[in-house]
């Protein structure tokens, strides 16, 4: 699987990483009182397990899942006294499976947007930086969402917020007499790579942690033409309406933040430490 491929070469696999979180921090036993229904919960977590860094099947046991999300999601179940259990779906799916109460939560390198907080509550806790990878060499130019990709065709997930604006710049490049860029949609990040590899799509434009480990699994054959900032911030996912868990997570995630945890958990992962940022709600209601 070109996941757990991206994951080795990159030198993510951590044995049982799953069930190795951190140690809750101190302020979380105040945490378990105020939120005692939590306590001994079993709580399903949606995953889209194909980000190596965030989300991957472990190359050294498939059987488990491991990466950044994961531990932070374990940490989180540390500090309220809950465990938590997988449901791997595809991207577009994390949502609709919440809301349909198929899943309690989603941790899964999500990014929080207006449009998504119809459908669920976020807690954020990190910035959006994303990286343009493109086959070494770069022929096209590609140098950003940007006139650039006139022409170009672009492997994206489904659902990606990146997919709507790549379509807005259709009517730019027709109106200089350019072809509008095109969109290649797969259901994983993997694919996506895949398809930059065989010589499918131009470019994929993701999280930039994601193109920097595909970079490196791939030195020869794949770099990143640049990086760009997107307004938007990743966030964890629980149902709406459901206050007192969301107002719990983001109880626990300050903590962990306040702890130097979740600092430690993106250099374990070899992910920018840079991107934290305070914990907050983005809800609709």
């Amino acid at each position: 699987m070109l996941a757990a491929q991206i994951a080795a070469a990159a030198g993510l696999s951590v044995t049982g990483a799953a069930a190795a979180a951190p140690a809750a921090p101190a302020g979380c036993a105040a945490l378990r009182d105020k939120y005692p229904e939590l306590n001994g919960k079993t709580l399903v977590n949606a995953i889209n397990p194909h980000t190596p860094g965030y989300e991957a099947l472990d190359p050294n046991d498939p059987s488990k899942y491991i990466g950044f999300d994961i531990d932070l999601g374990e940490t989180i179940g540390e500090c309220l006294g809950f465990t938590l259990t997988y449901k791997p779906v595809t991207f577009a799916a994390l949502l609709t499976t919440l809301s349909a109460g198929q899943a309690d939560i989603v941790i899964s390198d999500i990014y929080a947007t207006q449009e998504r907080a119809k459908a669920a509550d976020f807690i954020t806790y990190s910035k959006v930086f994303d990286g343009v990878l493109v086959a070494k060499g770069n022929l096209k130019k590609i140098d950003g969402i940007n006139m650039s990709m006139c022409g170009t065709t672009a492997a994206e997930n489904t659902g990606y917020v990146e997919v709507p604006l790549i379509q807005d710049l259709a009517p730019k490049c027709e109106a200089e007499g350019k072809p509008k860029p095109e969109i290649q949609l797969y259901d994983n990040n993997a694919n996506c790579i895949q398809a930059i590899l065989a010589g499918r799509a131009d470019v994929y434009i993701n999280d930039v942690n994601t193109v920097d480990q595909a970079v490196k699994a791939y030195p020869d054959q794949l770099e990143k033409a640049t990086a760009v900032t997107l307004p938007y911030s990743v966030g964890i996912a629980v149902p709406r309406g459901n206050t007192k868990f969301r107002d719990a997570v983001l109880a626990a995630l300050t903590e962990i933040q306040k702890a130097g945890i979740e600092t430690d958990l993106l250099k374990k992962w070899s992910l920018d430490a840079g991107t934290l940022e305070a914990p907050k709600i983005l809800s609709v209601d």
